[in-house]
């Protein structure tokens, strides 16, 4: 048996190997020449485009390597059927429980290896990227709304529900644009702050500089004569639940998020009485998504057992890039129509993985039992 694994694994890894270096060579290739045209603007140079192309590797592997692994094992699978060994290896006891016992073994070892490099790797060097791409263009910008932050606060005042909008994100973590908007239990605007940067430290202070501060007295107030009050400071701090971890959250795009990050962004979005439901869906799909690999070796497992006048190993290894772009396809249409929908999340990212590890063994059960 320590021979049949050897002589399995050893196959199944090079070919993998292979058909990922060539996934990822040619991605990089693309994401070089796409970034070619900003080359002379605000600074941008070719070291700059390919620091940002070798950024985007780890994130480019996360993506692609589950179909790498079909790929790459259906070719090694196709060439065993082709030349008999796999017969042989079945005529000497390997059978189907076996089989799939085998095949598991790597497929938890890639799907490892992918949840380390999508939860560890992937998320720093996407940020990395951003960040760089954002020194270059003199910030990240945030669309015409920019972005949104909410909290809830209880003070002397009694509660209070706090909106921060950011036109801007620069990169060292400063924020432009910075507004903020206070508002009573009652609904009423108290307090407002326009900053023109802002920077949020370790403990969750908002030092924000060049500020505006508005401030509307209550009804009482109003009532004994009290007006308006507005201030110009040079520099302001301002306490906050909203740490740098929520606002990075907020900020930046969601494939620069852990599993662990986007788990705890969107629990805060839940306390703060906010939609969860795209954020989940990402959790879940960050969760699930090592687990492909699993699925993909037992999706590759069905071609040895098809005999040699079934196709040749190109013809199989068609069917394996036709399938691995229909999972591609199924998991991101599953995630955007889950969304419109409102499904429940976990089953959302667990629909297409589902439907395909069905798909095999369905298939591997026919051909077993009539091939």
């Amino acid at each position: 048996m320590k021979t049949v694994r050897r002589l399995l694994y050893r196959d199944i890894v090079w070919s993998v190997a292979f058909v990922a270096i060539a996934f990822l060579s040619l991605f990089f290739f693309i994401d070089v020449v796409d970034d070619l045209d900003d080359v002379g603007r605000d600074g941008m140079t070719l070291g700059r485009v390919m620091l940002r192309a070798v950024l985007s590797v780890p994130g480019r592997f996360y993506e692609l390597f589950p179909i790498a692994v079909l790929i790459g094992t259906i070719y090694a699978m196709a060439r065993l059927a082709q030349s008999s060994e796999f017969t042989i290896l079945r005529t000497g006891g390997l059978g189907p429980g076996r089989a799939l016992a085998l095949l598991a073994v790597p497929g938890v070892v890639f799907a490892a290896l992918t949840f380390v490099v999508g939860d560890y790797v992937s998320p720093w060097t996407e940020r990395q990227a951003v960040l760089l791409k954002a020194g270059n263009r003199g910030g990240l910008p945030l669309g015409r709304g920019g972005a949104w932050l909410k909290e809830k606060r209880q003070d002397a005042g009694g509660l209070r529900n706090v909106s921060v909008n950011v036109s801007v994100a620069s990169g060292g973590g400063e924020m432009q644009g910075v507004r903020i908007f206070e508002f009573d239990i009652e609904g009423r605007l108290r307090l407002q702050l326009a900053a023109q940067a802002a920077r949020v430290d370790g403990n969750g202070q908002w030092q924000l500089r060049q500020v505006e501060r508005t401030t509307w007295p209550t009804p009482e107030e109003a009532n004994a004569g009290a007006g308006l009050s507005m201030q110009v400071l040079p520099s302001l701090q301002w306490a906050s639940s909203l740490d740098a971890r929520v606002v990075a959250a907020a900020l930046l795009p969601v494939q620069t998020m852990s599993t662990a990050e986007l788990w705890r962004y969107s629990a805060h979005l839940t306390d703060q009485d906010q939609a969860t439901q795209r954020h989940e869906i990402q959790f879940w799909k960050k969760a699930f998504y090592p687990l492909a690999c699993v699925v993909m070796m037992a999706l590759a497992l069905p071609f040895a057992y098809l005999h040699s006048r079934a196709g040749g190993v190109s013809f199989k290894v068609f069917g394996g890039i036709m399938l691995g772009i229909s999972f591609v396809l199924l998991n991101n249409v599953s995630g955007h129509v889950g969304l419109l929908k409102l499904w429940t999340p976990w089953l959302v990212a667990a629909a297409p993985s589902l439907l395909f590890l069905l798909m095999s063994m369905a298939a591997y059960a026919w051909l077993v039992r009539y091939r």
